[in-house]
């Protein structure tokens, strides 16, 4: 399989979750992400820890990439974690969370299940190959 036809098959959710309403970086990642060839859905702002796990797995995406920005994030990514558990979707989904994380906070997230953590300034390029390289297979 080509580089083009990995990217094509590649399905992404870009999730806001929260209360979070700076939502900059999860369009310019969306936009990168389809630009790489990756199929992308994005949530929109203000959602939900379940109803990000609803569209991942109704989506059946094999990337979930997290935008958060609010300093929410070892409450509201553990419930994404726990709700792909729930639907046996956490095994099969490469989770990414971006934005704003303490760094003693990124080990923790890996830890629970998070594949890795970007943060501000993370060229694109490094993200796209990431998903390249580690997104699950369908």
């Amino acid at each position: 399989m080509s580089a083009e036809q990995e990217s094509q098959s590649i399905r992404c959710l870009v999730a806001k979750v929260g209360l979070d309403g700076h939502d900059r970086g999860a369009h310019v990642i969306a936009r990168a992400f389809r630009d790489a060839g990756f199929e992308v859905i994005y949530s929109g702002l203000h959602n939900a820890p379940d109803e990000i796990v609803q569209a991942a797995v109704q989506e059946d995406v094999n990337v979930l990439g997290i935008s958060i920005l609010s300093g929410a994030h070892n409450t509201l990514v553990p419930k994404i974690i726990d709700g792909l558990k729930e639907y046996d979707a956490f095994e099969d989904t490469l989770i990414l969370v971006g934005g704003v994380v303490p760094d003693e906070d990124k080990a923790e997230l890996k830890e629970m299940g998070v594949a890795e953590v970007f943060g501000p300034g993370t060229p694109l390029e490094e993200t796209i190959e990431f998903v390249q390289e580690n997104a699950p297979q369908r």
